[in-house]
């Protein structure tokens, strides 16, 4: 399979700051289009869910080095708008991923029908979360939401603070930022039983069926190719990852 062309960036995460912005402006007819091209979607895959997520607006570097990072809540729907607008003035997504390396390799998941994503190989995660209010957004939120993830697609119980944030990339089309986390090593064996365990009301929390619909083991980065379709960033996590 041949690969696309690298499509996401590797940012130093060193000394992130998350400002809040409010979300963008759409004008009415964005927001009529943005509706319509959700129903669409609700018709193909009425498992779809318009939960809130964290788009990403900028990225700035300060001259003391840190990353600032600009977000606003919003919700799946607003996605819609990478087919209205180029792709410089679309909202990017701020997603997790969760890097659970065994002895039959690292742990990847297909997206099952009920997903956003359905039939596409990731690593185990997803979209942030806005905080509640008041509470600002920061790299615990998100290790947080990251163990979350975790146990929620595969069954493996991690607590926060045994997740360390691995890598931060950035997609070069609508700047959507992963934050990746690396977890303790386990045994491919446990992952098998505590996936096949989950029952599908907590994988989730609508009833739906499990997040997650196959499972692999990836021992190195070409071996990912011969899966199927996967998420933009994962090939070129995987050839980062074993290449360290």
């Amino acid at each position: 399979m041949t690969r696309s062309p690298r499509p996401v960036e590797f940012l130093d995460p060193g000394g992130l700051t998350f400002v809040e912005h409010p979300p963008p402006t759409l004008s009415p007819w964005e927001r009529s289009e943005v509706d319509r091209l959700w129903e669409e979607t609700r018709a193909c895959n009425p498992a779809t869910f318009d939960g809130p997520l964290v788009a990403s607006l900028k990225v700035d570097r300060t001259a003391s080095g840190r990353l600032v990072v600009g977000w606003a809540p919003m919700t799946y729907r607003s996605r819609a708008l990478r087919r209205l607008r180029p792709p410089e003035r679309v909202p990017g997504s701020v997603f997790v991923t969760v890097l659970l390396p065994t002895d039959e390799g690292l742990v990847v998941g297909r997206g099952s029908p009920a997903t956003a994503a359905p039939g596409r190989w990731t690593l185990p995660g997803g979209a942030a979360e806005p905080p509640p209010p008041g509470t600002p957004l920061d790299t615990e939120v998100l290790r947080r939401h990251a163990a979350r993830e975790l146990v929620e697609e595969t069954g493996v119980l991690v607590a926060d603070g045994q997740l360390t944030l691995w890598g931060l990339t950035r997609g070069l089309r609508f700047g959507s930022l992963g934050f990746h986390f690396l977890c303790p090593p386990t045994s491919a064996a446990l992952v098998r039983r505590t996936w096949a365990d989950l029952p599908a009301a907590q994988t989730t929390g609508r009833g739906d069926g499990p997040e997650l619909d196959a499972l692999a083991f990836v021992p190195a980065p070409d071996r990912v190719d011969r899966l199927g379709p996967t998420a933009d960033y994962l090939p070129q996590v995987l050839d980062r990852y074993f290449a360290a």
